[in-house]
């Protein structure tokens, strides 16, 4: 395994833990910010030098450079490889705008040295291939969430239902998993368990509400941090999809599909924003789920592109409702508030964002979901329907809201609500990020190909089953061979994609 140049991708998961600790002896909430504003812009800059040196390896994956998790803990502890290796700069990313965009007046309601820790549990997760490392980091995520809703003296009976459904069944169906002789057939029931699990961490019907409970009782930067970066989709790819059979796939596809259409007819009937933005992503973060379980090159492209896009505009889009709501509190959908007048900026982001989700043209979301609803069709020919009917519905939940919140009526506000300088900044970078990722896709989607090729294999000699035919990166180089192959193996033909 190729090894980086540089120990940044350690120093960026310990990094967080250190600045928690620091944080403890601050009293003062500002104070507290501005310090854990220097530590999520270092882990920041530290997880952008792991990505970017990981890329002058032009290999799969690479441990890091000290590798102490590894040598401690055994190997895959650490690695980064082309599936995280975007997903971590881009959660890293996440957590320093949500830092960076709380006001002063809300810093008592957010705990900075939890936002830290969660950040470093969150990084390590997306840094691990170990299964059961990534089971113990899984179980760890959700206490931080536990242990707000506690602080905060809210009820915690459904997400602890839930997440203790999930762990359990998480536990024990790789219990069993992992003491399959290597050949012999992996238990239809673990199977079944492994992926009923994955399902309740994405929330998938019915397994929902938890996620809709967690926007209500949270803080809404908490709530947006455990869903955003989708570690659900994480686990299904490292511990689902290696190892499951067609069968498997298809039932999460279609319970996904099910559940993107389900919740994008949801968000058209939400009264309040909060359970708007959460049936919103619940939609578009089904979506990538189907994609990655289509296990052929596009579809799986498709999907992963999808998932960086979601991350970055439903990021966005929830970091701007939340900064509404830090200045009008929680917002009914039931009237006009008419607040464009007062904050242009946030509204004209606002609609960026919410048009991004959905893959407008010039939008980092448009080639990826073009890609993911191609794929899909190649594989279930009605799904490229309910794709769309899911799309169309969550473009007129987000004009919806659009109007309700920034037209319709005239405000009258006593201080100002414009836009403060550090939300300025996140507002600019993340629409650097959309607008330049839909204006210059090709290298974010060649990556992503590139890591659907890799993984594919890997599942195929997992599963001992031919390698799906690839069309070459030059058609004019093995073109015999490749007919050769699709001969002898006609059923494979819809599994072909070309490169974009």
């Amino acid at each position: 395994m190729s090894e980086l140049h540089l120990p940044a991708l350690e120093l960026a998961i310990v990094l967080p833990l250190i600045g928690a600790f620091y944080l403890r002896r601050c009293q003062d909430g500002v104070e507290a910010r501005l310090h854990s504003l220097i530590f999520l812009t270092a882990t920041m800059f530290l997880s952008m030098v792991a990505s970017w040196d990981f890329g002058l390896l032009h290999a799969f994956e690479a441990h890091d450079r000290w590798d102490l998790a590894s040598r401690i803990l055994g190997p895959d502890t650490l690695v980064i490889d082309e599936l995280s290796a975007p997903l971590i700069p881009l959660s890293a990313l996440l957590y320093l705008l949500t830092g960076l965009s709380t006001l002063r007046t809300k810093v008592h309601r957010v705990s900075f040295s939890g936002l830290l820790v969660s950040e470093s549990i969150l990084l390590a997760t997306l840094s691990c291939k170990d299964p059961w490392g990534i089971i113990v980091l899984l179980i760890l995520g959700t206490i931080p969430p536990f242990l707000e809703l506690q602080h905060r003296n809210k009820s915690t009976r459904c997400f602890s239902i839930h997440m203790g459904l999930f762990l359990t069944l998480l536990v024990i169906s790789w219990a069993i998993i992992d003491r399959v002789p290597d050949g012999q057939p992996i238990p239809v029931w673990a199977l079944g368990g492994l992926m009923f699990a994955i399902l309740i961490r994405s929330g998938c019907i019915p397994v929902h509400c938890w996620m809709t409970d967690l926007f209500e009782k949270a803080t809404f930067a908490s709530a947006l941090l455990f869903v955003t970066p989708m570690v659900g989709a994480y686990a299904a790819m490292r511990l689902l999809v290696p190892i499951s059979p067609d069968w498997v796939l298809r039932t999460v596809a279609l319970i996904s599909l099910l559940t993107s259409v389900y919740a994008a007819g949801m968000a058209l009937v939400q009264r309040e924003t909060r359970r708007l933005f959460c049936y919103l992503f619940l939609s578009h973060a089904s979506l990538v789920l189907v994609g990655l379980e289509l296990a052929t090159p596009e579809g799986l492209a498709g999907g992963l592109a999808v998932w960086l896009s979601v991350g970055l505009s439903l990021g966005g889009f929830g970091l701007t409702l939340r900064a509404i709501e830090a200045r009008m509190g929680r917002l009914s959908l039931t009237s006009f508030h008419g607040l464009y007048e007062h904050m242009p900026v946030l509204a004209s982001f606002f609609l960026l964002t919410g048009l991004g989700s959905v893959g407008f043209p010039g939008t980092i979301g448009f080639i990826a979901t073009e890609m993911l609803i191609d794929g899909a069709v190649q594989v279930y020919p009605y799904s490229g329907m309910a794709m769309v009917i899911a799309a169309a519905l969550n473009s007129i939940a987000v004009m919806r809201v659009f109007f309700r919140i920034f037209t319709g009526t005239r405000h009258f506000a006593t201080v100002s609500i414009r836009i403060r300088p550090q939300e300025r900044w996140a507002v600019l970078t993340l629409s650097a990020l959309i607008i330049g990722g839909g204006l210059y896709p090709q290298p974010g989607i060649t990556s992503r190909h590139h890591a659907a090729v890799a993984l594919l294999k890997q599942r195929e000699k997992v599963l001992g089953v031919p390698s799906t035919p690839i069309v070459p990166e030059h058609p004019h180089e093995e073109v015999s061979e490749t007919h050769a192959h699709v001969e002898q193996s006609p059923q494979a033909v819809t599994s072909m994609a070309t490169i974009p």
